[in-house]
């Protein structure tokens, strides 16, 4: 049957009208979450997020600082800072799974135009499969050294727990990712003990000491990391019920995901200003080896594979969506649990692909292409921010988000346009293994192109839409929420900003 996104659907119920006795297999995909399928609670995006970032690669960005020659002291203060900066912007996306119920990537086409959204959709897919990629080869390799079977045997293992995982979909996810820092945290939480009581930072002021290029590097790439993340965010929060608290449903995001950052970011720190060669996990490793012989490498495997595992399964799901995304937008697809089946599938087939076509001697690389989609990211994040709470203030028609002649049109120009001058805008100053921008030397080294995307993405977007007139929408709202749930539904919007309302001109 039809729904009312206009989209095919299969008869068979979602995920579990009570998260207790619905069905285990989800359903939904990229639609709509209707009121009566909604639950959970605000304060589970707290332990989704510190877990979803309680991973070695979270520890590694801590690195920068020291690296550069900065004192552990001012890493820490500039990590710090950074975690709280970047964190703002994922978490003020968690708002809009509950306000919208939509994943968080197809929200965009109220931006960017139900076509142009695959704009930035293309880059979070690019995300996604190259975080997951990095993921098995990481776990495989480390497998490989403590049980028989090749890694190309661990790595199938891996991706097909993973896809597992995300194919049974957003409650188990969700479930997993609750449960798992009962192992990682204690085990996380040992290694943090010996590492205070087994290492001691450099104090030779020749090699580690303040320099605003360093401090501002370790700022840019704990923020940037944590902004990262914005591209998951609704996709995890969209079964909350529409009256879940906007403050409650942001701050348990920004705990959850912050807490964790804080703590493995600062080990980093601590670790690469405290040893001759930083490398995550051989020192993880020789941290662990210090209470017994052997407990370094069962530390290492025990926080992470089963983490590697759980993430792999969140990109994958994320994949999904996104790629369900674009193909909705050219064609008509039936939304059903088969779809979403098939969606997994195929993303976990090519993060196999890319991972086996990865070469252990190639994962420097990653870090340039992990920067390189931050870079086409920042300016996501800013527009749909901008759009959600100073434009339309999460008033917006759901139904016409599905729709091929909809009111946000097919390539929405005022995004699109605002997205690529950020994109432009940051290229002088972006700083990657291949190329470096003429005003990276003026800053002594500094990454601040996030930033620059950022600001500018926002601006352009803020200045184009000043001419918005809320009116003109209201119909569409209001019999899209009519369609949806019907005239009794629960409406909630953005947290109101500072500023009277727009109106035409």
């Amino acid at each position: 049957m039809a729904d009312h996104t206009g989209a095919t659907r299969s008869p068979q119920p979602a995920p579990g009208e009570n998260s207790r006795s619905g069905p285990v297999l989800e359903t939904r995909s990229i639609d709509y979450i209707p009121q009566s399928e909604r639950h959970g609670r605000a304060w589970h995006q707290a332990p989704f997020w510190f877990t979803g970032q309680f991973v070695p690669t979270t520890m590694v960005v801590g690195f920068a600082g020291p690296v550069m020659g900065l004192s552990v002291g001012w890493s820490i203060t500039a990590t710090v800072l950074g975690i709280l900066f970047g964190t703002c912007f994922m978490a003020f996306h968690a708002n809009q799974g509950p306000t919208m119920g939509l994943p968080q990537m197809i929200q965009s086409r109220a931006q960017f135009g139900t076509r142009g959204a695959l704009v930035p959709m293309l880059a979070v897919i690019c995300v996604y499969i190259g975080f997951s990629a990095f993921g098995v080869l990481l776990a495989s390799q480390v497998l490989e050294t403590v049980l028989p079977g090749s890694a190309t045997l661990w790595a199938v293992v891996i991706v097909l727990l993973a896809a597992v995982l995300a194919i049974v979909g957003y409650d188990l996810l969700h479930t997993v990712l609750r449960l798992l820092p009962y192992l990682v945290v204690p085990v996380f939480g040992i290694l943090t003990v010996l590492a205070l009581t087994h290492l001691s930072p450099h104090h030779d002021p020749h090699t580690a000491s303040f320099t605003w290029a360093a401090a501002l590097a370790q700022f840019v790439a704990a923020a940037g990391y944590q902004l990262g993340y914005a591209v998951y965010v609704s996709d995890y929060s969209r079964y909350l019920p529409a009256d879940t608290s906007a403050r409650g449903v942001i701050g348990w995001t920004y705990a959850g995901a912050a807490l964790s950052a804080i703590w493995l970011m600062v080990l980093g720190n601590f670790i690469a200003g405290s040893v001759p060669v930083p490398d995550a996990l051989v020192n993880l490793q020789d941290i662990g080896d210090t209470l017994f012989s052997g407990f370094g490498k069962t530390a290492v495997v025990a926080v992470l594979v089963p983490s590697a595992i759980a993430i792999m399964g969140v990109n994958l799901y994320g994949a999904m969506l996104s790629g369900l995304s674009i193909v909705h937008a050219f064609r008509p697809i039936a939304l059903t649990a088969r779809t979403r089946i098939v969606g997994v599938a195929v993303g976990a087939a090519v993060v196999f692909a890319v991972a086996e076509g990865l070469p252990g001697k190639y994962l420097d690389s990653f870090n340039d292409f992990i920067t390189l989609i931050l870079y086409v990211l920042a300016p996501w994040t800013a527009v749909n921010l901008i759009d959600y709470y100073f434009v339309r203030r999460g008033h917006y028609a759901i139904t016409e988000i599905f729709s091929p002649d909809s009111i946000y049109g097919r390539w929405g120009r005022a995004g699109l346009l605002s997205y690529a001058l950020g994109v432009a805008a940051l290229i002088p100053f972006m700083t990657t293994g291949f190329y470096t921008g003429p005003m990276v030397d003026a800053l002594d080294g500094a990454d601040i192109a996030f930033v620059v995307g950022l600001v500018v993405s926002g601006t352009a977007y803020f200045l184009a839409t000043r001419g918005f007139d809320p009116a003109r929408e209201q119909e569409a709202i209001r019999d899209s929420r009519n369609r949806l749930d019907g005239p009794s539904a629960v409406v909630r919007s953005a947290p109101r900003a500072t500023g009277r309302p727009r109106s035409a001109g």
